[in-house]
């Protein structure tokens, strides 16, 4: 017993951390900071004020150079001017990196950015069961790698704190990230998500022995807010495909190397429950005409909203319809009381879809792309106001193929008319080439 007791000390003194190595790990994040402060706007202001001090001659040149320096930090900020870079005393020594890939999906409005490396994982995995897959988010339902097996960083959002400035929060995320690198030494890291953070960016730019990988819909359009020095931090660019292709403003030439794939659908069709197995375990009648019903962030609580009025015109349709209304994880709980409606708050969804014979959702690329890969006829409401998405010319694609239709203005009897018409729409027989459950581009990468 005593010499085991020896042998655990002397494991456990081996397993320590040598204090030099503590001290510069703890002198490096001390640099970092230093360097955070001194690229603020209010440092670099307060900087061209004292030099002006300093340089007596400066001083008459204020009123000109002043406001001129504050133009320019603002177009930074923005990302219309490169930020500060990376120099070479500030990256990273790391031993040799591992067999293992870190996936960042940021935080967006649902599950899009989530939903495309959590496909990407499991596919990894099936690829490569030795590899280690790490996820880093903002995305506040940990649960769903954890189930999985995939272990999970967390960072809350930047409006999750109160009053947290902007510049502390990439500091944040920064040295988080900078710490799981120095861990677990990743052999990649691949990025899900619209806007990069500078957190990220500054961390990832430290690195320059795993490969960059940014996964990204669409195109970077020109005047687009990308900063403009982000796009060069990463190794590889890839754009997932789309059932409607871009064709606005001209894409902005970056000269990264640019790889376009399939759509990336997170469960295959051989992966959902059989049909009688997902109704039991909904608690739905076999004999029921089930609607699913997806619309994102829309007011239960208001009579004339997209929501109630599409719940009244199903219910509408006889005794034996029932609605699956799919309730955000992200979101509040909805209030909804009615006989013939169900609520079905989980994650994925998909896993339930062969118990539908029908759905009504937003034009979102996730949930467009699920309804396509199994043809499931489906009434779309396509949000016509947003800014990098056109939602209407994906969703008539289905109005196109035979297996959906559109409603562009939402009324009670434009609802109602097109859950009729729906009814009506005979499923294709045969299957659209999209490719949608090949995931083997990943070796390219």
């Amino acid at each position: 017993m005593e010499g085991d007791g020896q042998n655990a000390s002397s494991a456990e003194k081996g397993s320590e951390i040598p204090a030099s190595d503590l001290v510069e790990k703890q002198s490096s994040r001390h640099i970092r900071e230093i360097q955070r402060l001194r690229n603020t706007v209010s440092f670099r202001l307060g900087k061209h004020l004292t030099d002006a001090v300093r340089q007596p001659w400066r001083f008459p040149f204020l009123p000109v150079t002043f406001p001129i320096k504050a133009f320019m930090l603002g177009l930074e900020k923005i990302g219309k001017r490169p930020g500060h870079n990376i120099s070479n005393n500030n990256k990273l020594t790391m031993l040799p990196p591992r067999n293992c890939i870190l996936l960042f999906p940021t935080n967006g409005v649902g599950f899009g950015h989530f939903t495309r490396l959590y496909a990407i994982a499991r596919e990894l995995r099936s690829i490569d069961p030795d590899t280690e897959i790490i996820f880093f988010t903002p995305m506040p339902t940990l649960h769903v790698p954890y189930i999985d097996d995939f272990p999970t960083y967390h960072v809350a959002g930047k409006y999750k704190f109160k009053d947290m400035p902007t510049s502390v929060w990439n500091g944040l995320i920064e040295e988080h990230l900078l710490m799981i690198m120095e861990t677990h030494r990743p052999r990649m890291f691949i990025f899900d998500g619209a806007y990069p953070y500078r957190g990220m960016l500054n961390a990832i730019q430290r690195n320059d022995r795993m490969k960059r990988v940014w996964l990204r819909r669409g195109m970077f359009k020109a005047g687009s807010s990308i900063p403009v020095d982000s796009i060069g931090c990463f190794d590889q660019i890839v754009h997932p495909g789309d059932a409607v292709a871009c064709t606005d403003e001209p894409a902005v030439e970056h000269g990264v190397e640019m790889l376009n794939v399939p759509p990336i659908v997170l469960v295959k069709p051989n992966e959902m429950m059989e049909r009688e197995v997902a109704r039991n375990r909904l608690g739905l009648p076999l004999d029921a005409v089930v609607w699913y019903v997806q619309l994102g962030a829309g007011q239960i609580n208001d009579i004339e909203s997209e929501i109630n009025l599409t719940l009244d015109a199903i219910l509408d349709q006889g005794e034996h319809h029932v609605v699956v209304l799919g309730e955000s994880l992200l979101g509040k709980r909805l209030d909804v009381q009615r006989r013939r409606v169900r609520i079905l708050r989980d994650y994925p969804n998909g896993l339930y879809f062969k118990a539908f014979d029908y759905a009504v959702q937003a034009g979102g690329y996730n949930s467009f792309h699920e309804m396509r890969a199994i043809q499931m006829p489906t009434l779309f409401y396509p949000n016509l106001e947003t800014g990098m998405d056109d939602q209407l010319a994906r969703c008539q694609v289905a109005e196109k193929e035979g297996w959906g239709l559109v409603v562009k203005n939402r009324t009670e009897k434009t609802i109602s008319d097109g859950i009729s018409d729906l009814e009506e729409i005979a499923v294709l027989s045969t299957t659209i080439d999209q490719n949608v459950e090949n995931l083997r581009w990943l070796n390219e990468i």
